[in-house]
């Protein structure tokens, strides 16, 4: 079986960005070692956490499969592992790109887009 897809939350700007460059790097890889990404259970927790208030946001749907760099699951509670990127992504890894909006309350809700299914 595939891995399931692995997500990370980004500004559009960054997005278009790394399609230029072919590559993507998230500010934390610079201050962290890693990019943050989260499984589609987690994914709107992350988003709440860190990204409230923020708009122009994508979801990067990710085949781990396809990643060149290692991905290591870590977390403080091992029943909840963020996967983590460790080192640039690949943007030939990212298999689809869906908008991430807040409610009319500010709050994050899954896109009604299927961002887990293989095409």
């Amino acid at each position: 079986l595939p891995m399931k897809r692995i997500l990370h939350i980004t500004s559009r700007t960054e997005w278009e960005k790394a399609k230029n460059l072919g590559t993507y790097r998230s500010d934390s890889l610079a201050s962290e070692g890693f990019i943050h990404c989260s499984t589609a259970a987690q994914v709107i927790g992350s988003a709440n956490r860190f990204f409230k208030g923020r708009e122009n946001l994508v979801i990067l749907s990710i085949d781990p499969d396809r990643v060149s760099s290692e991905i290591l699951y870590e977390g403080i509670e091992s029943s909840n592992l963020f996967p983590h990127i460790y080192g640039e992504l690949n943007i030939d890894a990212v298999l689809r790109v869906t908008d991430l909006e807040a409610g009319a309350d500010g709050v994050f809700v899954l896109p009604l887009a299927p961002i887990d299914r293989d095409e």
